[in-house]
């Protein structure tokens, strides 16, 4: 049953991140969760889909191919950018009261490890119930699927293109202090975001493939996530920095440069 299924993922994914908040007191940085984030979802799609096998339907080893492939290529790309850059300012400033009096164990479990589990739980709902819903039917991959399908290769490509011209940008010691302008980024200021959100509306399609029922049951997860790279912890966090950083640079890029949404920058 699709609930016994669910709980099974929710272990294993309790087990996963106990596991990796042992290593990160070990090493005194919890900064490589981000990589997690992609790679957790990936997994538990493949979990899913494993709870169906060897019976697995098209559709549920679409979704599930989806989702592995969008968490492998995101989790790689940021634990290589942790390797290269180090600790996360974000997650020293969010620590740095309880690793000053040596709580950082457990506050490191309790504000970071634990509270991603439950939002990575929730995300990648949609990718998880859409696996085990659709199950062993060996019927065709539906239209509403196929949809699903296009809008997660235009969210896939806004996403892996601009993380890209991103890196080869910052990469280059003749652009510091300069805005990236160029490329997918003279449309929007966060393709990457942009990409990221498209992909899971497009497995959020998916399963409604499954049926409805399941795609409202699921429907919080990509709202949250939408939520979040626009509003949260994504563009209104980064463009806050940036502002600080860049000055009036970077509010002639707001000015003529779509916030989210890809379109022809404006003249001004």
């Amino acid at each position: 049953m699709l609930p016994d299924a669910l709980l099974i993922n929710a272990a294993i994914l309790i087990v996963t991140v106990i596991g990796l908040w042992a290593i990160s007191v070990r090493i005194n940085d919890v900064s490589f969760i981000d990589s997690f984030w992609g790679a957790g979802m990936g997994l538990l799609a493949v979990v899913s889909w494993l709870q169906v096998k060897p019976q697995a339907g098209p559709l549920a080893t679409l979704i599930m191919a989806m989702t592995a492939a969008w968490g492998l290529r995101l989790g790689l790309y940021l634990l290589r950018r942790w390797r290269r850059e180090g600790e996360d300012q974000r997650y020293a400033r969010i620590l740095k009261k309880d690793r000053a009096a040596g709580r950082f164990a457990f506050a490191a479990l309790t504000k970071v490890w634990l509270g991603q589990a439950v939002l990575l739980m929730l995300v990648s709902s949609p990718a998880q119930v859409g696996v085990l819903a659709s199950g062993s039917s060996q019927a065709p991959v539906p239209p509403i699927a196929l949809a699903g399908l296009a809008v997660f290769l235009i969210g896939i490509f806004f996403e892996w293109v601009g993380d890209w011209q991103l890196s080869r940008f910052k990469g280059n010691p003749a652009n510091e202090g300069r805005i990236l302008d160029t490329g997918l980024w003279r449309y929007t200021r966060h393709p990457n975001y942009f990409g990221d959100c498209a992909a899971w509306w497009g497995i959020w399609l998916c399963c409604a493939g499954a049926g409805w029922t399941y795609a409202l049951y699921t429907l919080p997860g990509p709202l949250f996530l939408t939520f979040t790279l626009t509003k949260w912890s994504g563009a209104a966090l980064l463009e806050a920095g940036m502002k600080k950083k860049r000055g009036d640079k970077y509010a002639d890029y707001i000015a003529r440069t779509s916030p989210f949404i890809p379109w022809p920058p404006k003249r001004v």
